[in-house]
């Protein structure tokens, strides 16, 4: 059948985003998990800000503003500090596009580029995906209102379950049109949406008009994790399915009508496929998704045979499954590894080869702008040009206030240091909502983290260890302390005003520190390995595997030397005193 696949070019360059889902009994205390790699390009917005609940006002309207992914991703006033016009100077005001009736009163929720974690613990993971669709925002040249930024904060806003949460945002982009954020790689999206019971992996994309939706949800098992990498993952829609009396899969009424109507499916081929329908496969190169989903399972769920290979992602079904059963007990700490992985171990392994150079960086600069070469890298889960990453952890038996908590690391997942930060806080610490790509600040946890792995790239294995190193320092230790956090201790379930500023300044103390210790790192990692000798005067050199690779063994030959002259530095030789004689010229 003929596919028609309409590539709108936008303003924004897409994120490549990496995403995971762990359901209750797939985790190691109970607790559903999300998370969400924000990997962007050269002006990420890598703040980090809790936008207030509030009341309004009965008639009332919700301006939706254009997104477009950079720094400042919105100049105004949404209650949020870092927000105003003061302090985003020789910026333009957002102007919103268009609006929509307002509640009565929206929770409170931390926000980055999306949604990621309300004070019900409905937590969000982003990952753009390709579409056969695209659109352009009201104002842009279309009609659709919705980004899956806004849908994104408006579920943090609204909803208080993932089930609400999917069904709210799919509604309203039916209604009101939605447009990707991306270029032709980024026409569709999909989140991961949890809460302390149950998580959703939700496709969208536009549909033929531009002026509504297409969108689908595959509830995740409480045994299952999932993985999504940039491109739809969700297969067989079995609209009989069904936990506790609950449908399994939420979808639009166009999912299979537009598909029926365009003849990609009909009843008489079964349940629908939505990636086989409605994916446009892998955008930038082949393993570009698969890659990724293969190099995380083999992570999550270790022991699952799952092929490294395949012809065409979108058309084989059952290459990597959108959900997989658990193998073992999973921690926020695991997820965080995944997000940091290059295929370690593998025979795609990023820290070796001639491209890691002589110290093992796995690091793949674009190259896209700079050459005309053909040719493409490898992409790893871990990536450079991350913005910030994150894991949601919702906990159903405590209280929300201290049972979701957000592992919040600026900066890419490998240098980065992941910070907790509960529900019920107050306020983020003021070096999260600190991130202007355009100059170094010393206040902002961001230009820390960057910085740090930036000098860590002059010998990448050897100073990577001691990061690593400092990493694991922090993060156990966070972790031991949120893991024996019980009820009987917590705070409680509408966080008092104190209770609120205290979660904020346990998260501010946490923070002055993650924030010292990686700005003291470059002098570390410089005093240790300056000029190839290690602070212990031992010569550094080169990996002889490297040596060899670029062919060091046939490099200059030594000099001639008269086997009929004595030489001073000739091994042995000496003169008839003992000493070493040596020529004169």
């Amino acid at each position: 059948m003929l596919r028609v696949t309409i590539l709108t070019l936008l303003a924004a360059s897409a994120d490549a985003c990496t995403t995971l889902i762990v359901g209750k009994k797939a985790s190691v205390d109970g607790s559903v998990m999300c998370t969400h790699s924000d990997d962007g390009e050269a002006n990420p917005d890598s703040r980090l800000v809790k936008v207030p609940a509030s009341d309004h006002a009965k008639g009332s309207t919700r301006p939706i503003y254009y997104d477009t992914e950079d720094y400042p991703r919105f100049v105004g006033d949404r209650g949020v500090d870092a927000y105003l016009p003061k302090n985003n100077p020789g910026a333009t005001p957002s102007v919103a596009i268009g609006s929509i009736p307002q509640v009565a009163h929206t929770f409170a929720y931390y926000e980055g580029t999306y949604g990621i974690l309300n004070e019900h613990q409905v937590g969000i993971g982003e990952s753009t995906c390709s579409a056969i669709y695209g659109a352009k925002a009201r104002g842009h040249g279309g009609d659709a209102l919705f980004s899956i930024d806004t849908l994104s904060r408006i579920a943090m806003e609204r909803a208080t379950t993932a089930r609400e949460a999917v069904q709210l945002m799919g509604s309203l982009a039916e209604a009101e049109g939605f447009y990707g954020a991306g270029e032709f790689e980024g026409t569709g999206e999909s989140l991961m949406v949890t809460d302390p019971n149950e998580g959703y992996i939700f496709h969208i994309l536009p549909d033929h008009t531009g002026k509504s939706a297409v969108w689908a949800a595959q509830r995740v098992g409480d045994d299952e994790v999932g993985v999504v990498a940039n491109m739809f993952v969700i297969r067989r829609l079995l609209t009989n399915q069904t936990t506790d009396g609950r449908p399994d899969f939420l979808f639009s009424a166009s999912v299979h009508s537009a598909a029926q109507k365009n003849g990609w499916w009909s009843p008489s081929d079964g349940p629908l496929d939505f990636v086989r329908v409605y994916s446009d496969g892998e955008y930038a190169h082949k393993f570009y998704s698969g890659r990724r989903v293969w190099g995380a399972y083999r992570l999550l769920v270790p022991g699952t045979p799952l092929a490294a290979n395949y012809t065409d992602l979108r058309t084989e079904p059952d290459v990597y499954p959108a959900t997989l059963r658990a193998t073992r007990k999973l921690s926020p700490l695991d997820l965080m590894a995944t997000h940091r992985d290059m295929y370690q171990g593998t025979p795609f392994d990023m820290t070796t080869g001639v491209a890691a150079g002589p110290f093992g960086n796995p690091d793949r600069y674009s190259t896209a702008s700079v050459t005309k070469l053909p040719g493409a890298w490898e992409r790893s889960i871990g990536l450079y040009r991350t913005g910030y990453s994150h894991v949601v952890q919702s906990r159903g038996w405590l209280p929300n206030a201290v049972g979701g908590v957000l592992w919040f690391g600026p900066h890419a997942a490998h240098g980065t240091c992941y910070l907790p930060l509960h529900a019920g806080g107050a306020a983020v610490p003021a070096p999260y909502s600190r991130a202007d790509p355009s100059a170094i600040d010393r206040a902002s946890a961001y230009w820390g983290h960057k910085y740090a792995l930036n000098v860590a790239r002059l010998r990448y294995a050897d100073m990577m260890a001691i990061v690593g190193a400092l990493q694991t320092k922090f993060e156990q230790g966070f972790w031991a302390r949120v893991k024996a956090q019980t009820a009987p201790n917590a705070t409680s379930a509408v966080a008092p005003a104190t209770e609120a500023e205290q979660l904020a300044a346990a998260a501010d103390d946490d923070a002055q520190k993650v924030l010292a210790a990686w700005w003291a790192l470059p002098d570390q990692l410089i005093f240790q390995f300056a000029d190839g000798w290690h602070a212990d005067g031992a010569a550094l050199g080169y990996p002889d595997a490297w040596l060899k690779q670029i062919g060091w063994e046939e490099g200059p030959a030594p000099p001639p030397k008269d086997p009929n002259l004595p030489h001073c530095c000739q091994k042995g030789f000496t003169g008839g005193d003992g000493l070493v004689e040596k020529r004169v010229l």
